[in-house]
């Protein structure tokens, strides 16, 4: 049965979508509790990071604490200053390649770091050493009496097959491509890091957020609209809303330690790519056209140690679908940056 997109209510005006897709859950603010002090979002530029940022503050101010919450970015890849500084949020602006500039940044006790470089390095391998590499080293070093979460990827792990419902933490580490080789030395440097001045880390190892305008769902979504070809090459993932994402990263504080702790965020179960499509297709209106047919592995991880810590995450995938086929047909923008999730040689 077609159900039209049209008619599905979104869960927030286009106005408010920043404020919907940043607020806190009961588990990140009792985690907050047992963390005073300032806080700083290391890479906060991006696509996650002014949602969390959003997300700290508020939390922050639900507990009646007056802390800070510091943005530090180039801000030049998707968000201005201006969202951040609109809610409250220290923004600071710099290149952190810069020796002088890290050493200029704030010591807090809480750091979030969503530093690193993905889209357009398929041709940069010596970007990504610098980015994902390098920098995780200093920043690593300059933050060492701070508790530390690090973004990382379920990328690190080896392709598995769906039967195997996805690597465990504990699952070998032999990454496709050099974007995933680079995220794997970004969290050698922070083990290296960790162990050497015994500063708490942990790893979020993260496949595959999702929001209306940016993710795997969108992506299949805009292929069936314009009527292009879905590849199947590719042909499970794991999804997680990412507003579920942030607020389990942020009670992944108290897994911090040393040596550096890996635990992969994202939804439960192997999602079939084709099913996704079929699913889309009824709200849509559309039908699907795909190409190529399922490889025997792919991406995909297991998130049952941070289900059983923190709960299942509150978005199912249908509603997902559709919130995101209720923002496409009623002319929502999306970031413009597809996640080439298909991909299977780890170009970016």
């Amino acid at each position: 049965m077609t159900i039209p997109a049209q008619s599905i209510p979104l869960p927030c005006t286009r106005e408010d979508i920043e404020d919907f897709l940043s607020t806190p859950q009961e588990g990140s603010l009792q985690t907050l509790q047992d963390f005073p002090g300032d806080i700083l979002v290391l890479g906060a530029g991006g696509k996650m990071g002014l949602h969390l940022c959003l997300m700290l503050q508020k939390a922050l101010k639900a507990l009646g604490r007056n802390d800070t919450v510091y943005a530090a970015s180039r801000f030049q890849s998707l968000n201005s200053t201006a969202a951040y500084t609109a809610a409250g949020i220290e923004t600071i602006a710099g290149d952190f390649r810069d020796s002088d500039f890290r050493k200029s940044l704030p010591r807090c006790p809480t750091v979030f770091y969503l530093v690193g470089a993905k889209f357009g390095t398929s041709h940069q391998p010596g970007l990504l050493q610098a980015i994902n590499v390098d920098l995780a080293a200093d920043l690593a070093a300059e933050f060492r009496d701070s508790t530390i979460v690090a973004f990382s990827t379920g990328c690190v792990y080896s392709f598995v097959s769906p039967e195997s419902g996805g690597a465990t933490e504990s699952s070998e580490t032999k990454p496709v491509g050099d974007y995933a080789l680079s995220c794997l030395g970004r969290e050698d440097q922070f083990t290296a890091a960790s162990k050497k001045w015994g500063t708490p880390v942990a790893l979020i190892r993260l496949n595959y957020a999702v929001e209306f305008r940016y993710g795997v769902l969108v992506d299949i979504a805009q292929k069936l609209l314009a009527e292009e070809a879905i590849d199947l090459s590719t042909g499970y993932v794991n999804l997680i809303w990412q507003a579920d994402a942030l607020n389990q990263i942020i009670q992944c504080l108290p897994l911090a330690q040393s040596p550096a702790r890996p635990i992969n965020i994202t939804g439960p179960g192997v999602l079939k790519v084709e099913d996704l499509a079929q699913r889309f297709a009824k709200r849509l209106g559309k039908r699907p056209v795909f190409s190529g047919q399922p490889e025997p592995t792919a991406w995909l991880s297991n998130a049952a140690e941070s289900h059983s810590r923190f709960g299942l995450p509150e978005v199912s995938v249908d509603q997902m679908i559709d919130w995101i086929s209720a923002w496409l047909a009623q002319g929502g923008t999306t970031h413009g940056k597809p996640t080439g999730f298909e991909k299977r040689d780890g170009k970016f």
